[in-house]
């Protein structure tokens, strides 16, 4: 089941990905690790960066992919953005944190993808 679980994050990533580039946004990464959690995607529009979080499911039964974005998830969210910040002062100070909700019920379909942008104003 754990494996069925990364496949499917890993899979919603690189949907995601292709989302936003597709939209002219350039990803600088991947899975980035701090302190406080994992940024699925850091990527720049313009001059702004973006801390992306992938939410993607299969089924509604426990809600839609956004709804697993709690304040406590949000508070992580923030405090990885501030530190990836901090440990790379070269990068823009312009910046927001987003959040892609992916939804594909069933494999061979195209996936249903809800972009939530600047989600911590």
């Amino acid at each position: 089941m754990v494996n069925y679980h990364k496949s499917l994050g890993r899979w919603g990533e690189a949907e995601a990905a292709r989302y936003l580039t597709a939209r002219g946004y350039r990803i600088l990464g991947r899975n980035l690790r701090t302190p406080y959690g994992e940024i699925d995607i850091l990527a720049q529009q313009s001059d702004q960066l973006v801390f992306v979080e992938v939410k993607t499911r299969t089924s509604r039964t426990f809600g839609n992919p956004e709804e697993a974005v709690t304040p406590r998830k949000q508070e992580h969210l923030l405090a990885s953005a501030l530190y990836y910040l901090q440990e790379n002062p070269d990068l823009p100070s312009d910046w927001r944190v987003d959040v892609l909700a992916i939804y594909c019920p069933a494999p061979g379909l195209p996936p249903e993808i809800t972009h939530f942008e600047n989600i911590l104003t």
